[in-house]
């Protein structure tokens, strides 16, 4: 059976505090703290966006592994699982290290515990040690995984170290592609996967943010040579979550390609149209988490990749 880009089962965090986070606002442009809406309305407009979320993407047939959020400690970001944690489908389970010391506390054991039992995986890598280092790499939220063709993509910033990218890709034989992208405002994209998504036979990029023309060329390059039409977006469609899409299957093998309202509204027809053509485009209200959070609908989902068998690294 060969490896597959896309999963029909994903794990999701109920949020339990969500809120603004100082810590990370540093180098994500994309949190704004209007500072107009107190602490529990901001958690009750989140949880009523996840929620709806959960229930939209149950209905389209798609398998969702859903945890709570513990009470304590209090953790303002739990409902972004990606950025601490991966699983793979040759039985493997990887944890992360993140910048933000409060994030450090989104890591749990039981979890891991739970989708081991659960999916028969048998393996775990620990990757979280790095932070005594004070190096980071945050999931797929630092890195946008080819899983059929063993690539993974990159920018650089203070979340995406290449010492930790280089060690993830000597334990799993990933070959990398790194590059710099800038906002903008010439700062840092703080995380990947608002500037790319991979789906099976597509790409969203937001090509300008890649200032150096060989590093362009050769993302381009690599995304054409993997067979994908590549859909590039502009700096406004990116500042509107566009490039923060996930492409998911159902149970019954058919695909989503999953975003918020506030991407869908950003993307042209012809870009809708384009991204029809591989999956039922899917799309949910997610304002408060986008801004309060800084992250969207692909920063909501880790995928389970279930052990079957195959050999993945």
């Amino acid at each position: 059976m060969k490896n597959k880009q896309c999963t029909d089962t994903i794990m999701m965090v109920r949020p339990s505090h969500f809120g603004f986070n100082s810590e990370t606002a540093m180098n994500n442009a994309f949190q704004k703290n209007k500072g107009d809406i107190d602490p529990g309305e901001i958690q009750r407009l989140a949880l009523a966006e996840f929620d709806g979320f959960v229930e939209k993407l149950r209905a389209a047939g798609v398998n969702i592994v859903l945890v709570a959020d513990t009470e304590y400690p209090q953790k303002t970001d739990a409902v972004f699982p990606n950025n601490w944690i991966t699983t793979h489908a040759n039985g493997a389970i990887v944890t992360y290290p993140m910048q933000s010391k409060v994030r450090r506390k989104e890591r749990r054991e039981d979890v891991v515990e739970m989708l081991m039992k659960e999916y028969k995986f048998d393996r775990r890598y620990s990757l979280e040690q790095y932070e005594s280092k004070e190096l980071y790499l945050e999931g797929t939220g630092s890195m946008i995984l080819d899983r059929v063709k063993k690539v993974v993509y990159a920018c650089m910033s203070i979340r995406t170290d290449p010492t930790i990218l280089d060690k993830f890709c000597a334990l799993t034989g990933y070959e990398r592609v790194v590059f710099v992208a800038k906002d903008r405002n010439g700062q840092l994209i703080y995380h990947t996967n608002v500037m790319l998504c991979l789906g099976r036979h597509f790409a969203v990029i937001c090509l300008q943010s890649i200032k150096n023309e060989d590093e362009q060329k050769h993302v381009v390059d690599k995304l054409e040579r993997s067979g994908r039409k590549i859909i590039d977006i502009s700096f406004d469609q990116m500042e509107h979550f566009a490039g923060n899409v996930l492409e998911i299957r159902d149970l019954k093998g058919h695909s989503h390609v999953v975003m918020s309202d506030q991407a869908f509204g950003i993307f042209t027809e012809s870009q809708k149209e384009a991204l029809a053509e591989f999956g039922r485009i899917l799309h949910a209200p997610l304002h408060t988490i986008e801004s309060y959070g800084g992250g969207s609908a692909r920063c909501m989902i880790a995928e389970i990749f279930t052990p079957a068998g195959q050999s993945e690294f």
